[in-house]
């Protein structure tokens, strides 16, 4: 037969490929050697992402939950969980503008908000005029 192709045998190889292996879904239980979120926020450079707030002139002079008055002029922050005296750099995630405060209040008890931060370090990081801006918390001390 001219002009006619034959059929060539197969040339397909054959791979050994693994078969894939089940993944662990199952998460250990909590025990006294694991650290806390303290802990934690001492060793990660970067403890807490979300969003922040300020609070202004209004509060002047009112009693913090530490016991110091408010300062607005001061570089302090409320937070919900850090011990007071904790340093805290706070980057705003929309400009990169940073600042460090300390804690000294506890809050914010509104919304999803992580910080809120005096008037003076609300103006160092550039969030006056929006209010709430995303920011990165990173514990300093």
């Amino acid at each position: 037969m001219t002009g006619c192709v034959q059929a060539q045998p197969s040339t397909t190889a054959s791979f050994n490929t693994p078969e894939p292996q089940p993944v662990a879904t199952s998460v250990p239980e909590p025990d006294a050697d694991m650290a806390t979120a303290g802990d934690l926020a001492a060793q990660s450079p970067v403890y807490q992402q979300g969003k922040a707030s300020y609070y202004g002139q209004r509060f002047a002079g009112r009693s913090t939950a530490s016991g110091e008055p408010f300062n607005p002029k001061a570089l302090t922050a409320a937070h919900r969980s850090l011990p007071f005296g904790t340093r805290l750099r706070v980057t705003n995630l929309n400009n990169g503008r940073q600042t460090v405060v300390r804690v000294n209040d506890r809050g914010p008890f509104a919304g999803s908000r992580i910080i809120d931060v005096s008037l003076n370090a609300a103006r160092k990081l550039g969030m006056l005029y929006d209010g709430v801006v995303p920011v990165r918390l990173q514990v300093l001390n």
